[in-house]
């Protein structure tokens, strides 16, 4: 690993586990030197009494001391009770084996007796910059979140803001989870700051999306296969509920799933056990499941299509994310969002967007949600030309819709299911589809300029402007 220069602003609350006291003495005034601050325990049964009442950032521990598993007894508690924190285990020669074995299990390094100082303090102080630099993402992350959003997941919707409260909560519990919502919603995204900001963040997320899977393809996506099971399965492979194991599984679109499919999925949520294809041997798995469906399961469960048992079992919570016209007032932070993310990949200044466009851009009814959203500002910033996004740049296929809707009609803000704005009975120009915007969302909102002007995404005066040029009142 990289030396990581300590800085010596950091000071660290620091436990010291070691049976030996003065080799624990040792490694404690070592880190003291750097200003730290040690605790020292003998045991692994002190250590776990600290770290249950105590507060930590890194902790350092001798793997074998009374009992063979003591270092490991206390990286289990130590993630269990100080999951901020970060371990480094003390290992004699011959237990490095046993020492990387902690390190896949959560440990962030280990060092060799006799102890080089040197490479010791340069070890943890390592850990310690991890240890503050993840909190200091973590603090500016919550300081953008709570204007902008959370993990990724934009708007400052009344919808949004109910959303992230909601997620912040069940995050941590093991509950399963069910996200509902149309397609092009963001359900991935919710799904995977659900794991983000869980206990199983350490471990792996695995998504899988059942939409259009046969049972048999299902069976071995999520159970995985032995050698020989099948013609083809020349060597043995883990499913995804093996490779989630401590982690997340989110499974996309689970109103697919076949129902044989179905029963095999609710007997090992309720066993916790696999059985890969082509063998009779049980394999333990804790995962925790989030499922996602854009379906409406509660009334497939009265047909048939959907278990009622497994709807049941995955619906610990529900999450339901708002269709993009139900939040309009996120849209042009949304826009902001994209065509800035946009334009930094593709390493250009990011452009301006006219309010003009804007106020298309928020009135428009996007069944496809945030997905064809972020789709149009990545086509729009690709062809732009200029310093700003204008109407000219629309995609033809939406600005068809917004100058010719022939069958939507328009009426408040949200009214036109299908995505179009027409006039009813011909094309409108787009001055004409601005001061109609204009006048349904002033309607919609009963007069209050400052709430159109948000909703529309531009300034009072540009609106007060604009209702002069367009003789509104």
């Amino acid at each position: 690993m990289a030396n990581a220069p300590q800085d010596p602003s950091i000071t660290a609350q620091i436990l010291v586990v070691d049976d030996e006291e003065d080799h624990a003495e040792v490694m404690a005034e070592a880190l003291r030197r750097l200003g730290h601050v040690c605790t020292l325990v003998h045991g692994p049964d002190a250590a776990v009494e600290e770290l249950k009442h105590g507060g930590f950032d890194l902790v350092v521990t001798d793997l074998k001391m009374v009992g063979d598993d003591d270092g490991m007894t206390v990286l289990a508690a130590a993630r269990q009770h100080q999951p901020q924190a970060e371990t480094v285990m003390v290992t004699a020669h011959g237990d490095v084996p046993t020492a990387k074995a902690a390190i896949r299990n959560g440990a962030f390094d280990f060092i060799e007796k006799p102890l080089d100082l040197d490479v010791f303090r340069t070890l943890c102080g390592n850990a310690i910059n991890t240890v503050f630099l993840r909190a200091q993402n973590t603090e500016l992350r919550s300081r953008l979140d709570e204007n902008f959003g959370f993990e990724g997941i934009i708007g400052t919707s009344a919808a949004i803001r109910q959303l992230i409260v909601t997620l912040k909560q069940i995050a941590p519990s093991p509950l399963p989870v069910l996200i509902t919502g149309e397609s092009g919603t963001g359900k991935e995204l919710v799904a995977q700051a659900l794991h983000n900001n869980s206990k199983r963040v350490r471990k792996p997320f695995a998504p899988l999306n059942c939409a259009g899977l046969s049972e048999s393809i299902l069976e071995d996506e999520l159970f995985g296969h032995v050698r020989g099971a099948f013609t083809g399965a020349d060597k043995e492979r883990q499913g995804r509920f093996e490779y989630a194991d401590g982690g997340t599984l989110f499974l996309d679109e689970v109103g697919d799933m076949p129902v044989p499919m179905q029963a095999k999925l609710l007997r090992v949520l309720e066993s916790g056990e696999v059985v890969r294809v082509g063998s009779n041997e049980p394999r333990h798995v804790d995962v925790r499941l989030v499922s996602a469906t854009n379906r409406p399961l509660e009334e497939m469960t009265a047909d048939g299509s959907f278990r009622e048992d497994l709807y049941f079992r995955i619906k610990g919570v529900e999450l339901h994310l708002p269709a993009l016209r139900e939040r309009r007032e996120d849209i042009p932070l949304l826009t902001r969002h994209f065509v800035t993310q946009f334009a930094q990949k593709m390493e250009q200044d990011v452009p301006k967007v006219a309010e003009d466009l804007q106020a298309l851009l928020n009135r428009f009814d996007w069944p496809g949600n945030v997905r064809q959203l972020m789709n149009v500002l990545q086509n729009m910033v690709v062809v732009h030309d200029g310093d700003t996004l204008e109407p000219r740049h629309l995609p033809a296929e939406i600005a068809r819709k917004l100058d010719a809707g022939a069958s939507a009609g328009v009426g408040d803000a949200g009214s036109s299911a299908g995505g179009a704005v027409s006039s009813g009975g011909g094309a409108l120009s787009l001055d004409q589809l601005e001061k109609r915007a204009i006048r349904d969302t002033l309607k919609a909102t009963n007069g209050n300029r400052e709430q159109a002007a948000n909703i529309l995404g531009i300034g009072e005066r540009t609106l007060y402007r604009k209702l002069k040029e367009y003789g509104l009142k």
